[in-house]
């Protein structure tokens, strides 16, 4: 099976979208990530989930777990509100996580070991440079362990 046959319409999120709303679409889809593009629209990176849920932990807690249970639940309420506002940009640390690509052509093994070498759950599915499709970590499974 090749990458291009693999791959499935998957949500994009421009650097400069609303992070709260990437957050909303990341919790309604139950997505591992976003596949974030530039202004042109070529895809530059993934925002994981894990990243934005990172981000409304305040950086004491992620310092030393062990101060989470200080928090009360109205503080806990409110941690979305540390999203309103900013931008998907502001929400990756530092350099942003390196999007996969592939190429169309390429086999579900070629697919898996780029995903395991950049533990990425996702993987860009590139033809002449253009973004046809993403592969996800769940999608790659259900491929490999379907019954032929």
């Amino acid at each position: 099976m090749r990458a291009c046959e693999m791959a499935e319409e998957y949500p994009v999120v421009d650097l400069d979208s609303d992070a709260l709303a990437a957050a909303r679409l990341l919790a309604e889809r139950r997505l591992p990530g976003l596949v974030v593009t530039d202004g042109s629209g070529c895809p530059q990176s993934v925002l994981p989930a894990s990243q934005v849920v990172r981000f409304l932990v305040p950086r004491y807690v992620c310092d030393d777990p062990s101060l989470a249970g200080v928090l009360t639940e109205s503080m806990a309420d409110r941690a979305a509100d540390k999203l309103a506002g900013k931008t998907v940009r502001s929400v990756l640390s530092g350099e942003p996580t390196e999007l996969p690509r592939v190429n169309a052509d390429d086999t579900i093994v070629e697919v898996a070991a780029v995903m395991a070498r950049l533990r990425c759950p996702l993987v860009a599915v590139m033809q002449e440079g253009t973004l046809i499709g993403v592969v996800s970590a769940s999608r790659l499974l259900e491929l490999a362990l379907s019954p032929r």
